[in-house]
């Protein structure tokens, strides 16, 4: 690169739109813009590193790397991002200083850092952090970007903190998935059994939630409801209906004959209840609320996000705050009066009411410290409802009504709760009913008819008994007597934990400290950096993209309905129970919480020099790992799982052949077993027969009685393995000509490496810019773009 022009400086843009944003603040010369897709680069494939990785052999295993190397990657359209890259390198000679202002967070750093490593950039490198992309949040940013000079170092970090997750998920994926797939697999599954640092403790969540349903046994238990007449000619009913359920029936009975039997006076206490609005939305939570209350897939609702999020009408969507920082206090009126122009039936509301309410500290909505990014909220810049598609408008208002109940009063009801006393030979048991009248609307006035917000129930959590409420009660004063008229026993039958649902799983995964009870553990999870954020599974920015994956992998289905639960299948019970055998650390979600909680610390570094020791550190770990776990796999026993429960797709439904059912046939009979469900209609069931019962196959002969292990190569093979040998200008080996295997050797080793020379493209180059062996080779341009995402990463 040319020497840096004075004063010279190049915006790093992650995308296209954003970059138009900005650049109407830009008036200087020496001010240039570039724009990535995304991830330009792509990791490379193990194939394409040592032709000797390709092929799936558990001896090779495992497949570790000093650094991971890469190639170019390819857009929407399976175009190579290679112009854009040079056109990239282009654009920094003569430059000074590069400012990074791709989306803020650690992937936004990985965009621009990858590319600035590979094309060796060594100079000044600021970094720009746009949580919105009005006019008044991107002067905001550049105010803070003059404030720190460190800002390159500190992105740095965040930059290493996503290349090691990178590097986890790539060495965990490929190792873990080829040593389970080739060991542990039953022979009826014919596709990998998928592995990943995040994806496997998440199906442990939910695999021990499938468990916990599955075993769980109803039981009875009863409720006493007593009938009364006040003296005043009213009639009421009151449950008793305790905290420790009523299990024995002779418990219920003689709460009962007291109660029937009971007269005396009415306690009646009436007292006004503040309900305060909601909190506001973190990505989690916000695809939580749009799978209820739309039925969106937690993908969907991301894109529709991030795509308000680039046109400026929203904040940065991928964030796990539900909090705003107090400076943002002073903008609420304007924001406030914004959306008033959009959602104009709001307008008699906000005259009503003393609005912006500002509501301070951590049960409010604005903290000192809301985290990396703030809560999402809308912006000063409204849309006009005619250029948004009917999926985005309804995500801008829901975001913008939860933004306007936030500075609205609380509302407030006003309760009534009738109770008695009743004396039984059991001791004192108390009946009482409830009752309520919407005093002051408040902020529920803003969703009308939908003013009941639903309650976050927990996931996976049995829904705990409500007191019993009455929608009207009669007009009866504290002390009236009253007389019961009867009194009854009702029975009731316990429910089993609710499964998780795909839009909460996403909140799951955010939220452990929610699915354990002991309390070690969940002060544990507890993250005394910021406390509203407690450690858990994976990132904000990836969650929604781990249910697809087990999908794939079947180890979940999907019950029908809006927001469909999760049911874990045999074979994800099958596995993860594998997993935990041979090593539970990968099937811990809570250990696997607090291994999340370390790889952060390498984003929060203070140094580059610092951060660059942890991520060191984390890689020798990560390697320490892998081979543990092969070396635990190498000695585990293949699952045994009946064929008939593999979910339907992953079964070969053929029926088998003549031969071999006959044979399947009398092997039931000779070792008195009976033959599994589907054996003569599945060829997959049968052949899962076969292979259990049958015992080792003989060596396979051919009509010379050669076996697989010493027959010769067939014409065709020698033929091919001759022609390889003489264009690249090497021996034919000997043993190539009289062995079926090493010639079967010869070509992978060889065949692949003419195809590859057929391409003319830039060899990898790895993420310290040296090649990754002594040869050079030709990248896979057909990997996909993300860095993060390869086949291998479960």
């Amino acid at each position: 690169m040319s020497s840096p022009s004075p004063g010279r400086t190049l915006f790093f843009f992650e995308k296209p739109s954003a970059m138009r944003q900005l650049q109407r603040f830009f008036r200087s010369p020496n001010t240039i813009c570039v724009a990535a897709e995304g991830h330009l680069l792509s990791a490379e494939e193990p194939g394409s590193i040592r032709p000797e990785w390709k092929p799936w052999r558990f001896d090779a295993l495992p497949i570790v790397l000093d650094t991971i190397p890469v190639c170019h990657g390819t857009n929407r359209s399976g175009h190579s991002h290679e112009p854009k890259i040079a056109a990239i390198r282009q654009a920094l000679n003569g430059v000074e200083r590069v400012i990074i202002a791709t989306d803020p967070g650690r992937e936004g750093s990985m965009i621009a850092w990858e590319v600035l490593e590979h094309l060796g950039w060594r100079g000044r490198v600021d970094r720009l952090k746009l949580g919105a992309l009005d006019d008044v949040s991107i002067r905001r940013a550049f105010a803070a970007l003059a404030k720190e000079p460190s800002s390159g170092e500190r992105d740095y970090a965040a930059y290493l903190e996503a290349l090691c997750r990178q590097y986890e998920d790539y060495h965990l994926g490929l190792n873990g998935t080829r040593a389970i797939s080739l060991r542990l697999r039953p022979p009826a599954f014919r596709e990998p059994w998928r592995f990943g640092g995040v994806q496997t403790p998440t199906l442990a969540i939910l695999a021990d939630l499938e468990e916990r349903i599955r075993s769980f046994v109803p039981q009875d238990f009863f409720k006493v409801a007593l009938y009364l007449g006040t003296r005043s000619g009213a009639e009421l009913t009151l449950w008793h209906t305790p905290k420790e359920r009523i299990l024995d029936s002779g418990v219920a009975e003689t709460i009962r004959t007291a109660a029937a039997t009971w007269a005396g006076p009415l306690a009646v206490e009436h007292k006004d209840v503040r309900r305060a609005p909601p909190r506001l939305f973190s990505k989690d939570t916000l695809a939580r609320r749009c799978a209820k209350r739309f039925g969106w897939d937690p993908q969907h609702t991301a894109g529709l996000a991030q795509e308000l999020y680039d046109q400026g009408y929203l904040s940065y969507p991928r964030t796990e705050s539900e909090h705003l920082p107090e400076g943002q206090a002073g903008d609420a009126a304007a924001v406030v009066a914004a959306i008033a122009t959009v959602l104009t039936d709001v307008r008699t509301v906000l005259q009503r009411d003393e609005v912006p309410l500002i509501r301070r500290g951590t049960k409010g909505h604005y903290v000192k410290d809301p985290g990396e990014h703030h809560a999402i909220v809308p912006l000063c810049k409204v849309p006009e409802r005619s250029r948004l598609s009917a999926d985005q408008f309804r995500l801008w208002e829901l975001v913008a009504k939860a933004y306007l109940a936030a500075h609205l009063p609380d509302g407030i009801d006003a309760r009534t709760s009738v109770t008695v006393e009743v004396e039984t030979p059991l001791g004192r048991k108390r009946f009482v009913v409830s009752g309520r009248v919407v005093c002051a609307a408040g902020w529920r006035a803003i969703y009308g008819s939908e003013a009941e917000i639903e309650a976050d129930v927990v996931p996976g959590k049995t829904k705990l008994e409500s007191e019993a409420a009455s929608a009207r009660l009669p007009a009866v004063y504290d002390g009236e007597g009253a007389t019961a008229a009867s009194a009854d026993v009702a029975t009731a039958v316990t429910e089993p934990p609710r499964r998780i649902t795909r839009g909460e799983l996403p909140v799951v995964m955010g939220r452990l400290i929610d699915q354990v009870d002991d309390p070690a553990v969940k002060r544990a999870l507890e993250n005394p950096v910021n406390p509203n954020e407690p450690k858990g599974l994976g990132t904000a920015a990836t969650r929604d993209t781990i249910l697809p994956k087990l999908l794939k992998s079947r180890y979940i289905m999907l019950a029908n309905g809006k927001d469909p639960a999760i049911e874990v299948t045999e074979v994800g019970l099958a596995f993860i129970t594998a997993v935990r055998r041979v090593f539970p650390a990968y099937g811990d979600p809570v250990g696997r919480a607090m291994f999340e909680a370390e790889l952060a610390e390498i984003g929060r570094a203070a140094t580059r020099a610092e951060a660059e020791q942890r991520a060191n550190t984390f890689r020798q770990r990560t390697r320490a790992r892998l081979d543990e776990l092969i070396a635990a796999i190498a000695t585990a026993p293949t699952i045994n799982l009946d064929p008939s429960l593999i979910p339907s797709g992953q079964a070969d439904n053929r029926p088998p052949t003549p031969a071999m059912l006959s044979f399947a046939v009398s092997l039931a009979e000779r070792k008195g077993v009976k033959l599994p469900r589907g054996c003569k209609s599945s060829v997959s069931v049968c052949r899962a027969f076969l292979d259990s019962h049958s015992g080792p196959r003989a060596p396979r002969q051919d009509a010379e009685g050669h076996s697989g292990t010493d027959r010769p190569p067939s014409a065709a093979m020698l033929r091919y393995a001759q022609s390889l040998a003489e264009e690249q200008g090497i021996a034919c080996p000997p043993e190539a000509t009289t062995s079926f295997e090493a010639c079967r050797r010869f070509l992978d080793a060889h065949a692949s490496q003419t195809a590859h020379q057929g391409r003319s493209r830039q060899s990898p180059v790895s993420r310290t810019g040296k090649n990754p062996g002594s040869r050079s080779r030709r990248p896979n341009t057909r990997t996909r773009a993300s860095t993060k995402k390869t086949r291998h990463n479960a």
